[in-house]
């Protein structure tokens, strides 16, 4: 008489449904965001990014309850992505991307150019393009009136630590 198989294609069907289950665990890698606006270039023309690597150990100066510098958007092209904070992004949400600031933590954006101001919150890592200080989500870029310009000089202010 000859035994059924049946338990050994049960147990090779769970395994095989097990590995399907695992593959949803897997992170999704993402590109840095490297905002809309044109990145700044240093010798010959090219393109100087910053390393993530660079703001693993920024000590305390990088938590400062106020900041300057130049924000850019950034849009389609990362609409749906992952975020570091594990969300999806969405660039219609007043999000945005901050090297140091801890995820979660909401900030108020002052364009110095036009007085415009709006409120995000930090759910992403960037912008690694040189001398920018945070990349804003397209709707919040269109809030402080920069979405043409795709740059511009800006003030932040920390108005609720996670």
């Amino acid at each position: 008489m000859i035994k059924p198989k049946a338990p050994v294609l049960s147990l090779c069907l769970c395994g095989f449904v097990s590995a399907l289950g695992l593959i949803g665990c897997v992170p999704i890698r993402q590109m840095a965001p490297l905002g809309h606006g044109a990145p700044s270039t240093g010798k010959a023309g090219k393109t100087e990014f910053e390393s993530p690597d660079d703001y693993k150990n920024a000590g305390k100066d990088a938590w400062k309850d106020e900041m300057e510098g130049v924000a850019s958007w950034y849009g389609v092209d990362f609409n749906g992505r992952l975020t570091a904070s594990g969300e999806v992004y969405d660039m219609y949400k007043f999000t945005a991307a901050h090297k140091t600031l801890p995820l979660g933590t909401r900030v108020r954006v002052t364009n110095l150019e036009n007085g415009k101001t709006t409120e995000v919150t930090i759910n992403d890592r960037g912008p690694y393009v040189k001398g920018r200080v945070i990349d804003l989500s397209r709707t919040a870029g269109r809030a402080i009136g920069m979405r043409e310009s795709g740059t511009a000089k800006v003030k932040l202010e920390v108005t609720h630590w996670p």
